[in-house]
């Protein structure tokens, strides 16, 4: 079983539908990789999703990348990829932390308006990217990130959001 354990902070808008659309980004993700039985499991698989400022997310890529810039999502996974299969099998008391999603508000929306989309589809499609890498999945080469991109596409899909890597003529 999935849940998603989410923070906010200004100025991320209150009120919305933070928690829904975590929790769907991240088993879309899930549903569509070869990792797609950790949505059935009985073990309690938990992916924390925080919605942060620019500057949080400028120091943490600072400090675990060393990138002295903010980023639009961040991800810190805390199993090894090969490990996820038998990680919520031997599991001691049934509950497993795949790792954190972090995303800067200020990126997150200059890039939505930039692409002429909601702040909510491009945050989804963010989460569905930070999910993926929490499961190994990386884009720094051609075949992987062409596999990425590929998953990324079909969960968006699910959740009816348009293809965000299609070119738009304006």
């Amino acid at each position: 079983m999935i849940h998603v354990e989410l923070t906010r902070e200004d100025p991320w808008p209150d009120g919305g539908r933070w928690e829904e659309i975590a929790l769907a980004a991240t088993r879309a993700a899930i549903a569509r990789t070869p990792h797609g039985e950790l949505l059935a499991t009985p073990a309690h698989v938990e992916v924390s999703v925080r919605l942060a400022s620019d500057e949080e997310v400028h120091t943490l890529n600072r400090q675990y990348r060393g990138k002295d810039k903010p980023t639009n999502v961040l991800s810190f996974p805390m199993v090894q990829p090969d490990l996820i299969a038998t990680v919520t099998q031997n599991s001691d008391d049934g509950e497993v932390l795949l790792g954190d999603i972090v995303l800067a508000h200020g990126v997150c929306a200059a890039e939505a308006a930039e692409r002429g989309i909601s702040v909510d589809h491009h945050a989804t499609h963010l989460m569905v990217h930070g999910a993926l890498h929490l499961l190994g999945y990386d884009h720094l080469t051609d075949d992987e990130g062409d596999a990425m991109e590929e998953i990324e596409r079909a969960a968006l899909s699910d959740l009816g959001i348009a293809d965000p890597y299609l070119i738009r003529e304006d």
